[in-house]
């Protein structure tokens, strides 16, 4: 299995009275890691997505299972793999490991849209093929 990773931080910003990430915060993790994918491996800027080509991936179903916190100045690696690439959906599979200690397991389903008339549109064929290269066996 191949899979996109890079690594982000909890900042003190980020943190609850009680020390540990607040869930919002993990979803904007999700959406930060998801922006960096698409600049990083798919070759496309997801701002240039949205503003030039007019196409979005709004999430459409997200299952989260969280099994360890992270606390201010963890640094846990996002391991992210394609669970499935549908017409115009995208289940995209995010693994947060903290010294490789699975801390959250997400998985997130997205619909490719146009914005000008927010109905589904079929992903791009060289869209579709960066993204079967992260396939989950």
């Amino acid at each position: 299995m191949s899979a996109f990773e890079t690594r982000i931080q909890v900042r003190f910003g980020h943190v609850d009275p009680a020390g540990i990430a607040y869930f919002p915060r993990l979803f904007d993790y999700i959406h930060d890691v998801f922006e960096e994918l698409w600049e990083e491996h798919i070759g496309q800027r997801y701002y240039h997505l949205l503003l030039d080509q007019r196409l979005g991936f709004p999430l459409v179903k997200s299952d989260v299972n969280f099994s360890k916190p992270l606390r201010f100045g963890d640094r846990p690696i996002v391991r992210v793999t394609t669970e499935h690439v549908g017409r115009s959906s995208l289940r995209l599979r995010y693994r947060f490991l903290l010294d490789g200690e699975l801390c959250l397991d997400a998985h997130m389903t997205t619909a490719c849209i146009h914005l000008d008339t927010m109905k589904s549109v079929p992903i791009e064929t060289a869209f579709r093929e960066r993204f079967e290269a992260l396939r989950e066996d």
